[in-house]
Formats: C-alpha cells, sequence, structure tokens
C-alpha cells in the first residue's frame, strides 16, 4: 500500500456521497429558482420594484412549492405567481414554461423512464426501484407510466402514415409475429415489411395489425405502403404463408418471390425421423448455399433421390415444391444472397423483441402492444447492417441489369429488366391483371 494512504471505511464513502448528493440537489434548486425568476422578469420587462410605463401585471408571491424531478433527483420549487395580467399580454395570464403546471418529471427523466421500459423493466417495477431515486413524492405509479407510453402510439401513427416517395426499395422483406396481447380466442398477428433502399439503409416500411395472416390482411398492408409511393420492390423475400404470396400477386404482381430456406429445412425435418433432422439441415444448407444455379439443382436431385431411396415420399416432394421460388435469389447480386436466402432480416429482428415483451402477454389491449413492440424495433434499427456491396450495386440491379449467377453480365448482353421501366409479370401462373384501386408507380423506377 503506498505510504501516507490511509484507508476509508464504507460509512465514511457513504457520508461523503450523501453530501456530494445533497450538494447536487441544493445546486440544482437554486439554478432552477433563479431561472423560473429570470422568466418572471422578462414577462414583466422589468426587475423587482422597478417600474416601467407598460403594465404587465404584478408579482403576487409563490405557487405552493412541490417537488419535480430533475435526472434522478427530486427538487423542491417554488413557482412564481402573477396577477392582474392584462388580457392584451396574455389570455391565459402566466404560465411557466421551464416547470410546467401538474409537471413532477422532467421531459428527459420522463424519456429516461420511456426508454428502461423498453429495455424489459415492466410497468410495476418502477416504483420499488426508483422510489428512494427519485423521493416519495415523485409520480411512478403505473398509470403514470402507461401516460408516458401514450406518447408511443402518436409517434407510431405519424411513422405508419409517413410517405416512401422519397427512396427506391429494391427488396422487401415480409413476415408475421403473434404477440399473444388481448383476449381474443383468435390471436391477431403483428404484419411486418422490412425494406432495402437504394443505398443499401434497410428500413421498417410497415407493422400493422391483420387477422393472423391471411391475404386479405397483407393486401391491406401492401395496398397501404403502394399508396404512400412504395414503387414494386424487385424481389419479396419470406416464408411459405400463402396468404403474402396471394396479396403481392395481386398488388406487386411484377415482384419476384423468394422463399425462405430455413423454413424449407423446418419443413423437410418434419418429415423425417429425429435422428436425420440434423442431416436434414446440413444437406439443405449446403444445397443453398452452392456457388451457381446449376451446382444448386444438381445437389437438390442428389439429395431427392436419396430421400425417396430411403422411403421419405413426402420429403422429397417437399424438397421440390415451389423450387423456382427458392432459385430466385440467383438472378441476383452475390453479394445480395447472405440477404435474400432467408427471412433472417425480419427472423432476427422479432427475436430480439420476444426478449423483451413478456409484457405484452399480459397486455390486455393488442394497440398497447403494437405501440411496445414498435418502440423497441425502431430502437434495434440503429444497429441494422446494411446490404453488402453498397449503394452502386444496388443501383445496378435496380436498374434492370443482368446477373447470372450473381455475376453481373457484360456490357454488351445487358438487358434492362421490365422491372426498371414497366415490369410485367412472368412468372407461371400469376395474372397480368394490376390492382389499380389507386396510382400505379410500377414505372416509376
Amino acid at each position: 500500500m503506498p505510504e501516507g494512504y490511509q484507508s476509508v471505511d464504507n460509512n465514511e464513502v457513504g457520508q461523503v456521497r450523501d453530501a456530494l448528493e445533497a450538494l447536487v440537489t441544493e445546486g440544482a434548486r437554486r439554478m432552477l429558482e433563479s431561472a423560473l425568476e429570470e422568466e418572471v422578469r422578462s414577462f414583466l420587462g422589468r426587475d423587482r420594484y422597478q417600474r416601467r410605463n407598460e403594465f404587465r401585471g404584478y408579482r403576487n408571491r409563490y405557487h405552493r412549492s412541490r417537488e419535480t424531478t430533475v435526472g434522478l433527483n427530486p427538487v423542491r420549487v417554488k413557482v412564481p405567481r402573477m396577477s392582474e395580467v392584462p388580457t392584451e399580454v396574455s389570455t391565459d395570464g402566466f404560465t411557466s414554461q421551464i416547470v410546467h403546471r401538474y409537471e413532477r418529471l422532467s421531459k428527459k427523466t420522463q424519456q429516461l423512464f420511456r426508454k428502461l421500459y423498453l429495455e424489459g423493466l415492466a410497468t410495476g417495477d418502477f416504483e420499488p426501484v426508483f422510489r428512494e431515486l427519485v423521493g416519495e413524492t415523485a409520480a411512478l405509479s403505473a398509470n403514470t407510466i402507461v401516460r408516458l407510453k401514450a406518447t408511443w402510439g402518436e409517434d407510431y401513427e405519424a411513422w405508419r402514415t409517413r410517405s416512401l416517395e422519397g427512396h427506391t426499395y429494391a427488396y422487401i422483406w415480409s413476415d408475421g409475429m403473434y404477440l399473444g396481447a388481448g383476449g381474443e380466442e383468435d390471436k391477431s398477428a403483428l404484419l411486418c415489411v422490412l425494406g432495402a433502399r437504394e443505398d443499401g439503409v434497410k428500413e421498417l416500411l410497415a407493422m400493422e395489425l391483420g387477422y393472423r395472416e391471411s391475404s386479405e390482411s397483407w393486401t391491406d398492408v401492401l395496398r397501404g405502403l403502394r399508396d404512400r409511393g412504395l414503387c414494386a420492390p424487385m424481389v419479396a423475400v419470406g416464408d411459405g404463408a400463402l396468404g403474402l404470396w396471394a396479396a403481392l400477386d395481386h398488388v406487386f404482381p411484377q415482384t419476384d418471390h423468394q422463399r425462405c430456406w430455413n423454413h424449407r429445412a423446418l419443413n423437410v425435418q418434419a418429415k423425417v425421423s429425429k435422428r436425420l433432422q440434423a442431416e436434414v439441415r446440413g444437406r439443405i444448407r449446403a444445397i443453398s448455399n452452392a456457388p451457381t444455379l446449376r451446382e444448386c439443382e444438381e445437389l437438390r436431385d442428389q439429395y431427392v433421390a436419396e430421400l425417396r431411396s430411403s422411403d421419405h415420399q413426402d420429403a422429397s416432394e417437399t424438397m421440390l415444391r415451389d423450387w423456382d421460388a427458392f432459385a430466385m435469389f440467383y438472378r441476383y447480386p452475390k453479394e445480395h444472397w447472405v440477404h435474400l436466402r432467408t427471412s433472417n432480416p425480419l427472423e432476427s429482428i422479432f427475436s430480439g423483441v420476444r426478449i423483451r415483451t413478456d409484457a405484452t402477454r399480459r397486455m390486455k389491449r393488442r394497440d398497447s402492444a403494437l405501440c411496445l413492440v414498435f418502440k423497441i424495433v425502431k430502437r434495434f434499427s440503429r444497429r441494422w447492417k446494411s446490404l453488402n456491396g453498397g449503394a452502386n450495386l444496388m443501383s445496378l440491379a435496380l436498374e434492370g441489369c443482368v446477373f447470372k449467377d450473381g455475376i453481373l453480365q457484360p456490357r454488351e448482353s445487358f438487358q434492362v429488366r421490365a422491372a426498371a421501366i414497366n415490369r410485367l409479370p412472368t412468372r407461371k401462373g400469376v395474372s397480368t391483371t394490376l390492382d389499380t384501386s389507386s396510382t400505379d408507380c410500377s414505372a416509376q423506377r
């Protein structure tokens, strides 16, 4: 131990901290009082006991003192009161803009509590955890937290009605998440759409409550996106939910379908015994990671033959079903394959949300759960990775340049895809009739 060092026991440390806390609180109180006095002086246009020609009212002592929480410290403050304020000066008299009427928490503190709720602290946990920090009179009841969360609904409504015309979205990922909130037997699905912009940045485009994952619900979501300015994306990625693909064919029939390989592996696994499921996962991963379409199909045919020879006919048929939709990613840049092969960009978001949404199972209102999930996802969005290749590669894809097995073809073989000008549906069995209930923007790329 260094010479001259003196140990300090915990009691002395605690006393120092208490003294510092009291000093900080007293300093905050004095600064707040000074700011309130300056606010009154500015309103009257004169100092105390000073006269001026324009009459703007009289000082009339103070309102009853009360505590307001600044940071995590309760500060007792007396707000100045005024009387005989002329109506031509202010029809509502004098109202402090520093300490608002009935306010017990500063805006920063309210933002802190909302953030802590998003991090997983349940509403009922605020009272015992923060009571000692913010004082006995600070408003920390469950009803207070509910009022703080009301601002989330306003944020969500502004977000869901915003225009999308400022960007072009090459790819979208769509999936549904079940919240388990509300008391109805048929739980609502949270239908989400994630988009990749022309600069490669991912952006949440839609989050709506729908009846399970029906085609009607998905049609409403996609039509709403189109009405707000979303042009037909080049590729839509999703799982095997039939409602989504039927809605896409109705609203964006030009858009290519890319099915999720992770869901395909789960579907095939369900057709074999448990001891073979790990092998199924590995084989399907190898097939989906093949460097060319030809190698991918060769590996597929080999595996299908093995499944049939081992009397797994159902598994082999599942492997072949909707094959074109699983191999669509080979027509797009190789750098984007890792993003296009699966619906992981959305699934990873959902997994993070589920960690923090145990409280939604106790929520009686679905809209409350919706707003909670929305705020969590918006927080996650700050860490989303952009697509590989950057804006230049996205521009080539959006311009309709031809990619074969993920490789950009020579300039002389460039063909501007119909998608870049007015993409026409080319997939077998898709109707060529566009949904024209609103302005068609498929030709505005």
